[in-house]
């Protein structure tokens, strides 16, 4: 590419080679004695693949840490990912079955082998997919939740807080996926509304004296029931509490309990209490004392006898028939059974949420189990106080009370997994059940030799911990803890934790509880809370629902044919094929063009408004796109000014326009630093645009032209101040844009910034631009402004009355004040350059105007004279003809509205978009109405 950018931009030609020169010359690594400043990312899965999501949060933590980097200070965006124990075990066991094996058949230590290849070969996929975002990591620091000095350092947490005694193993209710056979996390569970039904069965009462009725939508649990609760102060059921009901099928004697969880008015206002499966009932059986009874296999199915937890209860024998049944297959049989009694006594269509494992998608069984525990309560309270206190701000405010509402319910913590992958507990058990948690097997063994006065065998807990347990330390751990590094001391506590507000409960308040823990600090000052991505529609973006953007797509472009197969491709639904393709071939008719990164990234950035879910639109990606070949363009015509390095030497006197336009620069980059360190990315956006495409590119640029042209009116001095104001403030603008738009401004800057004497490696190590409002010339922009406004009604008029832009023009002028007429003469040449006049004249307030086109600047008129400037006959016709078709369309969107059965049925974003399209109408129709009046004073 020549030093005038001949080529078009094309994005694809610059990216790679750009993000290839960074990372190998080290530009991403904290340089210097600055301020520290640290950003950690959160880690995506290694299994992982970058969505619309990572690239949204990815390119608002970027552009922060390119800031904070370009204002000298020492930066740090610490990288890595996350192990993501369940979803690297089923990928790899898939592989498995898929060539025949089996996880089981392989044993724990070959599995693992195998799993560790699998993350050599193909783990950093959504790594190099981030640097084609542009990320600024320093990947040299990489780190790996699974990596040894992690793994060290997630022993040694565990272990401290265990002699503390903050971790605990106990039995206790858990969301179990009976597929996977592990523990999972709320956050693993996504409940849906699906359809089902409400099963009303008659419990007799011991005495012979009748039955409840008890309404439940699982009756397979019914095996597993210990009490019938009613709610105490309901008239009907209030005189049977304390009396006795005997179990169907299993015929075991329970009793009638009041308790206020009970809503009177839901099914029969009698609830069966399953205490071992269902995470209310557990509540209930705690407060009235009540037994536990398990009823279910880890696989979720019947087992052969009832596991028995609690006193005072003769549990009975489960019949032989029900035995190893999967457990819906057990429900229908006991439904059978209740039918044969005449128990079943009706049957009701009942939607209800169901929870599903994100993962395996099995429905989750409620399920007891031995698990270990943190004990949250005495980590909580100075978690809760340091954001009390100031020390953690979250921005917006507003998530404070969702942090809040979250610690002061918060219950224990169950961390462990029953997976292969991830970082084995280090507990073993002696001959008696008895627990070592140690930092090693030796030392386990040491302590059981201690205890048991003689060497014994012992067998390490097989479970894993949570991957949020690893990732609660992250804060730290990348930074070298336990041990006391120079990096920890100088970057903890980090800047800034950049997260969407699902994971506040997950990873958040962990990170602040165990940052306080272990550190005696918190773990990061403020907290960036951002929203969802949605499609246009406003929709979640899901893989069921098929509307799923792949950032990447964006990027580089994709075929239709390509999108249809990989959005059909894999779902869980498959029935859901057809409609995605249809609605994908709908939407994206031509498939998707490349946009380049820089477009997508300021499209995140302009969308980036605090607190709300962001609405993407590819139409705005477009209209970056275009933003990014204005700047290229314009580059391209501010380095065609300069023949030589000559041509911007010498004596320079600066004009109106170009004092002006710097006075814009520093307007904008006070805006834009504000916005930045405000979060506000969307207003740093819109000042950013407005900048650069109002006021350089369509104004500056044009006020430059009468200025440079050979036959110029203006002295040596003033264009060479022209000259350099065109590259300086091209220059200083196109580092106020680096964060957002890295690859675009980069290579513009190659270009421009030695022609101005500026030299570096990489335009991501220059200065930030900071205003300086002492360069703002009140008396320039005031000029300039009267200028613009003057051009802007000549041009207005042209467009008004259909006007050629080749059409030279009379201009005549009225009123105002002396300061229009020194000024109408001081800028005559770029009014007769910009407007395309063919003459400038004055009248007199006494004198009377021709017919003329009007418009007002202040107390100027300005006046266009329309005798022999436009056919009036053509142009009345053309104005009819318009207006038949305007009120064709306005008779059309009104009837629309009008009908009750649009207004009622249509969604109220389409109903909105009609009623737009009627104003738009409206206005139009008014303005026609305008144009044909000045054509009557012809």
């Amino acid at each position: 590419m020549t030093d005038t950018l001949d080529r078009p931009f094309a994005p694809a030609e610059i990216e790679t080679q750009c993000y290839t020169r960074w990372e190998a010359h080290g530009l991403f690594q904290p340089e210097g004695d600055g301020t520290p400043y640290c950003i950690m990312l959160p880690p995506p899965n290694v299994t992982g693949t970058l969505h619309m999501g990572h690239a949204f949060q990815d390119t608002l933590m970027d552009i922060l840490t390119r800031v904070h980097r370009m204002r000298g200070e020492r930066t740090l965006w610490q990288p890595g990912t996350d192990h993501a124990g369940i979803a690297t075990q089923m990928l790899v066991e898939r592989q498995l079955i898929q060539e025949g094996g089996d996880r089981q058949q392989m044993g724990r230590s070959a599995f693992l082998e195998r799993v560790w290849q699998w993350r050599h070969e193909s783990g950093g996929h959504i790594t190099r997919q981030m640097r084609r975002l542009g990320t600024s990591c320093d990947w040299s620091r990489e780190r790996f939740t699974l990596d040894s000095g992690l793994s060290h350092a997630v022993t040694e947490a565990f272990v401290r807080l265990h002699d503390k005694g903050l971790i605990y193993r106990g039995k206790r209710l858990v969301n179990w996926d009976p597929v996977l056979r592990t523990a999972v996390s709320d956050l693993e569970v996504i409940s849906e509304e699906e359809q089902g039904f409400l099963w009303h069965i008659r419990y007799p009462l011991s005495d012979g004296s009748g039955s409840l009725v008890v309404a439940t939508t699982r009756p397979e649990t019914l095996l597993g029931d210990v009490a019938v609760a009613v709610h105490p102060a309901d008239p009907r059921y209030a005189a049977l509490i304390g009396k006795t009901l005997r179990l169907p099928i299993m015929d075991r004697e329970i009793p009638i309990i009041g308790d206020a969880y009970v809503d009177p008015e839901f099914g029969s206002g009698c609830v069966k209490i399953t205490p071992a499966h269902d995470f209310n009932d557990y509540q209930v059986g705690q407060r009235h004392g009540l037994a536990l009874l398990n009823v279910f296999t880890p696989d979720a199915r019947i087992r052969d006898t009832l596991e028995v937890f609690g006193d005072n209860i003769i549990a009975g024998n489960i019949p032989a028939a029900l035995r190893g049944l999967d457990r819906y297959a057990a429900r229908k049989q006991i439904l059978a059974l209740l039918e044969a009694e005449n128990l079943l006594e009706r049957t009701a269509a009942h939607k209800l949420m169901v929870p599903r494992g994100d993962r395996s998608q099995a429905v989750i069984e409620p399920y007891l189990t031995d698990q270990w525990y943190v004990k949250v309560a005495p980590l909580a309270e100075p978690a809760i106080r340091a954001v009390e206190e100031g020390r953690i701000r979250f921005v917006p405010e507003n998530w404070n009370k969702t942090y809040f509402d979250w610690m002061h319910r918060i219950e224990d913590w169950c961390i462990s997994r029953q997976l292969w992958w991830g970082h084995q507990i280090p507990a073993w058990y002696g001959p008696d059940g008895k627990i070592f948690v140690a930092r090693h097997e030796e030392a386990a063994h040491t302590e059981a030799a201690r205890h048991y006065g003689m060497p014994v065998v012992l067998e390490r807990d097989p479970d894993v911990l949570d991957t949020w347990f690893s990732s609660a330390l992250w804060p730290f751990t990348t930074l070298g803890w336990p041990e006391k590094t120079p990096d920890l001391a100088q970057f903890y506590p980090t800047s800034v934790l950049v997260t969407g507000f699902d994971i506040i409960f997950f990873w958040v308040a962990r990170m602040i509880m165990l940052g306080l823990c272990f550190m005696d600090d918190v773990p990061f000052h403020e907290v960036y809370v951002h929203g969802l991505v949605r499609d246009a529609e406003g929709q979640k973006m899901s893989k069921s629902k098929g509307n799923v953007l792949d950032p990447i797509d964006l990027i580089d472009g994709i075929s239709l044919e390509d999108l249809v197969a990989k959005r059909t491709r894999g779902l869980m639904q498959p029935q859901m094929a057809a409609k995605i393709e249809k609605a994908t071939r709908k939407e994206f008719a031509d498939g998707i063009p490349a946009f380049g990164t820089d477009a997508l990234r300021f499209t995140f950035a302009a969308l980036a408004t605090q607190g709300r879910d962001i609405t993407f639109d590819l139409k705005r990606v477009e209209g970056n796109r275009n933003f990014c070949n204005k700047l290229w363009n314009a580059s391209r015509f501010a380095l065609m000014q300069i023949q030589n390095q000559a041509a911007l030497e010498g004596e320079r006197e600066l004009l109106a326009p170009e004092r002006w336009i710097i006075g814009r620069l520093q307007h904008c980059e006070a805006a834009v630093n504000s916005a930045i360190d405000q979060y506000r990315f969307a207003d740093a956006a819109h000042a950013l645009y407005q900048f650069f495409w109002n006021d350089y590119c369509d104004w500056y640029i044009e006020l430059t032209k009468p200025v440079l042209r050979s036959d110029s009116p203006f002295t040596s001095a003033q264009q060479c101040g022209t000259r350099n104001t065109l590259l300086r403030v091209l220059e200083a603008g196109l580092r106020l844009l680096h964060p957002v738009m890295p690859f675009l401004s980069e290579e513009l800057w190659q270009r421009i910034a030695p022609m101005i004497g500026k030299t570096g490696d990489s335009i991501a190590l220059a200065a930030y631009p900071v205003a300086d409002l002492s360069r703002i010339d009140a008396q320039a922009d005031g000029d300039t402004e009267w200028l613009l406004a003057v051009i802007r009604a000549i041009r207005s008029v042209r467009g008004e009355m259909d006007i050629a832009p080749s059409k030279a023009l009379p201009l005549l002028l009225q009123g105002g004040n002396a300061s229009d007429r020194q000024r109408a003469e001081q800028y005559a040449p770029w009014l007769f350059a910009l407007s395309r006049l063919a003459s400038l004249a004055w009248l007199d307030d006494e004198t009377e105007a021709p017919p003329a086109a009007l418009q007002l600047v202040g107390e100027l008129r300005v006046l266009v004279p329309l005798a022999g400037v436009i056919d009036v006959a053509a142009e009345r016709a053309r104005l009819a003809k318009e207006r038949q078709r305007l009120e064709q369309e306005h008779a059309k969107a009104t009837a629309k509205l009008g009908q009750e059965s649009f207004r009622s049925r249509a969604p109220a974003e389409i109903v909105a978009k009609e009623e737009e399209r009627l104003r738009e109408i409206d206005a139009a129709l008014l303005q026609l109405g305008e144009q044909a009046q000045r054509l009557e004073h012809l």
